[in-house]
């Protein structure tokens, strides 16, 4: 079987094409600026790289543009080759624990709860509308973001606010990149042999989350309501004194909309170092003294450590510790400072089998209390295998 898996933002649509047999990518690709001027395409397939600029107008267009090249570049013989395709879909509430077929109570429910993710539930309705146009009749699967969260306890997601707030505006802990985290769930299952273990899983890129998850299920996670919450990120605080906000507010004369949008896009690694918030820069200006840099680095990997530590408590021990997306995958730097502060719960790497980018590898001592592996996360393929998973069953 073949099936598409599709990432859609307001102005963009990444997708990946997989051959479910082997479970193999057979393309990829990302259609960028839709709707924008200078809006294009990228489709990797067979060891080559097509790159064009054409016009873009709605999502629809990037659909139709997509499968017209499938074809065109021999990918696929027909469109009757595929199967089904998933959606990610960033916000469900806490309504959805699972991926579930779209129907239109789905797609409703999606515009329903686009106040929790403005930016990214109309968009992923966009995506979906665009492929009900070109493809009226086929298959499709949603699977959520925080599906994975909902196996936390009330004392877990619930915050120390009026109860009304929860009842009434659904405000709680909901969690992202819930995907991913089960996605490594799954994969250390099979590395352990085992499917009782207790696991901390850190994805952690330009936005990174800290799940605590035992047994494949999360127990805790660190981002909340919004994905604003936990660790100091790229361009996101992380975990602040509220009062924080009405403070700067009257200071600056700024709304709230306004602050948030500070601490969202000004603040973690770019707000401290004042120039960049890619990990690599940091770290090359750490090189050449820069003391924000350091500083920025520092309370990033803190950040980390604190959240790490919290969960080790939480689940009473840990078998396995997993760093995975961006950072986690690729900065070894950033690992070894990690681990380094993790020693007093008997953690320990290797540095030499740390020094590896983006492959899946254990790179702890045989003499330490817990493992740690360095696991690249493929949240398009997770989609992928719900897809099917829906498909069979049906």
């Amino acid at each position: 079987m073949k099936i598409i898996s599709i990432n859609a933002g307001s102005s963009s649509l990444k997708f990946s094409l997989f051959d479910m047999s082997n479970e193999s990518v057979i393309a990829s690709g990302l259609f960028e600026r839709i709707g924008i001027e200078g809006s294009c395409y990228t489709i990797k397939y067979n060891g080559e790289k097509l790159e064009q600029e054409v016009e873009l107008v709605d999502h629809s267009d990037a659909v139709r543009i997509l499968l017209e090249k499938l074809i065109d570049l021999n990918i696929i013989s027909s469109l009757d080759e595929i199967d089904g395709v998933g959606h990610r879909l960033v916000h469900g509430k806490d309504k959805y624990s699972s991926s579930v077929v779209i129907t239109d109570e789905v797609i409703e429910d999606l515009e329903k709860f686009k106040d929790f993710a403005p930016l990214h539930n109309p968009a992923n309705v966009l995506g979906i509308r665009a492929f009900q146009e070109v493809l009226p009749n086929i298959f499709m699967v949603g699977v959520f973001d925080t599906a994975f969260h909902q196996t936390m306890d009330e004392v877990t997601y619930l915050y120390p606010v009026p109860y009304s707030w929860y009842k009434d505006y659904g405000v709680r802990k909901y969690g992202f990149h819930g995907t991913s985290h089960r996605y490594i769930a799954s994969t250390v299952a099979k590395l352990l042999n085992k499917n009782e273990f207790r696991l901390i899983s850190c994805h952690i890129g330009n936005g990174g989350s800290i799940t605590a998850i035992r047994d494949g299920k999360c127990v805790d996670t660190s981002m909340g309501l919004t994905p604003l919450a936990g660790i100091m990120m790229g361009t996101r605080s992380g975990d602040i004194d509220p009062s924080i906000i009405t403070y700067v507010m009257e200071k600056e004369g700024k709304n709230a909309s306004e602050v948030i949008d500070d601490l969202n896009k000004r603040s973690g690694l770019l707000g401290l170092s004042e120039y960049s918030h890619d990990m690599r820069d940091i770290l090359e200006h750490i090189d050449e003294g820069d003391e924000k840099a350091l500083l920025a680095r520092d309370k990033y990997v803190r950040s980390i450590v604190n959240y790490i530590a919290q969960y080790y408590l939480l689940l009473g021990g840990v078998d396995a510790i997993v760093f995975t997306a961006g950072v986690g995958e690729n900065s070894i730097p950033i690992r070894k400072l990690v681990c380094e502060k993790l020693l007093p719960l008997g953690v320990k790497i290797d540095l030499d089998k740390n020094n590896i980018r983006g492959e899946i590898t254990k790179i702890s001592t045989e003499d330490s209390k817990v493992a740690v592996y360095v696991i690249p996360t493929d949240e398009e393929l997770m989609i992928a295998r719900d897809t099917l998973s829906k498909l069979e069953n049906r």
